[in-house]
């Protein structure tokens, strides 16, 4: 199973937000630059972590993003779920429907797997994906050229 890039984008926001101490904040434009990505698409991913509770996103001259409280610990597999949201696997219907359709397993078994991909990310927390050493890479991400 491959992620979307706006679920793959809110993992690595996320983790990036993991490594701030607690008085930093960081800006939807500093992450887009850091991570190689378009404002615009970081902030739509922002919007949306926000959304879930995961980021605290503030407005003004003190505000910024950081993680929102307690979001540390919160499941990696939660949040994947809820950035992908709930579309099938494969598409089936459409303008031009598959044959199978009435008949099929392939849909079924597809979204037992998709649900075991999920579920195998749930034990698996925020503050897990961001421990050394990727928190070392975390660190330097917006002290090196992008690239």
């Amino acid at each position: 199973m491959q992620l979307t890039a706006f679920t793959d984008l809110g993992l690595r926001i996320v983790m990036r937000l993991a490594v701030l101490d607690d008085e930093q904040t960081a800006t939807t434009g500093g992450l887009a630059q850091e991570l190689n990505v378009p404002a615009t698409h970081a902030a739509k991913v922002v919007t949306r972590l926000g959304h879930l509770g995961v980021v605290d996103a503030r407005r003004g001259r003190s505000g910024g993003l950081r993680l929102a409280d307690g979001a540390r610990t919160v499941s990696v597999g939660f949040v994947a779920r809820a950035l992908e949201g709930d579309g099938e696997v494969v598409q089936c219907e459409g303008a031009h429907p598959c044959p199978l359709r009435g008949g099929c397993r392939l849909r079924g078994a597809l979204a037992r797997a998709r649900e075991a991909f999920f579920a195998a990310l749930d034990p698996v927390t925020i503050a897990d994906v961001a421990a050394p050493p990727t928190r070392d890479l975390l660190l330097t991400i917006g002290t090196r050229p992008p690239g």
